[in-house]
């Protein structure tokens, strides 16, 4: 399994609603900072899989909402990918605030398209290569 965690998200003023909330909508753009971070741990860009050609759109999303978070505060996003990707990817989210109390959890699955045809294809070869060594058994 492969586990990275991203520090210091601060959340602004913009990021919050009239409860002085994180509006809602706003835990999927956080979870993209994860898991872009998370992928770049591996030394592996979402700008150069787009330039090879390869696009990964999200397919599904899910939230569940524990405590709120607040303006001001600083987060961090814990990401974890729990197997291999196929030609589907899926992240799993812990967010905390600067006490570490866990505010949100969720889950996210991507999906790998060509952006010639849109059609599915595998996870490229470099980022499998990345992954596995997190994946292969111990001992």
């Amino acid at each position: 399994m492969f586990v990275h965690e991203v520090k210091g998200i601060r959340v602004r003023y913009a990021d919050t609603d009239q409860m002085g909330y994180v509006y809602y909508g706003n835990y999927a753009r956080y979870y993209e900072i994860g898991r872009v971070e998370a992928l770049r741990s591996l030394d592996f860009h979402y700008k150069a899989m787009e330039d090879s050609g390869v696009m990964m759109p999200v397919y599904e999303c899910h939230y569940k909402y524990l405590k709120p978070a607040r303006y001001d505060d600083e987060l961090s996003i814990l990401v974890r990918i729990e197997e291999l990707p196929g030609v589907r990817i899926r992240f799993a989210y812990e967010i905390r605030n600067q006490e570490r109390v866990l505010l949100n959890t969720g889950e996210t699955t991507l999906v790998f398209q060509r952006m010639d045809t849109g059609k599915l294809c595998p996870a490229p070869d470099k980022l499998l290569e990345k992954l596995r060594p997190y994946f292969e058994p111990k001992g």
